[in-house]
C-alpha cells in the first residue's frame, strides 16, 4: 500500500475513534458543564466533517486500491 493511502486510512481510523470516545464518554462526563458540552459537539462536528472528507479522498483513490488487492492474490 502506498503511504500516502495508509496515512489517510490511519487518519480515519483516529478520527472514528475520536468520534466514539467523544459521543461514549466525553459528552457524558462533560454534563455539568455547559461550556465544555458545547466544545466537546463542536470537537465531535468537526471530526464527522473531516471523516467525511476523508472518505470522499479514499473514494477517489478505489481504483488504486483495488490493483493493490488484486496485485496481493497474485
Amino acid at each position: 500500500m502506498n503511504n500516502h493511502l495508509y496515512n489517510l486510512l490511519s487518519q480515519l481510523v483516529q478520527d472514528r475513534r475520536s468520534i466514539y470516545r467523544i459521543q461514549k464518554f466525553y459528552l457524558k462526563d462533560s454534563r455539568g458543564c455547559q461550556k465544555c458540552q458545547n466544545f466537546w459537539k463542536k470537537v465531535l462536528k468537526q471530526k464527522e466533517l473531516e471523516t467525511e472528507e476523508l472518505i470522499r479522498v479514499l473514494k477517489n483513490h478505489r481504483p488504486v486500491i483495488q490493483i493493490l488487492k488484486s496485485n496481493k492474490k497474485e
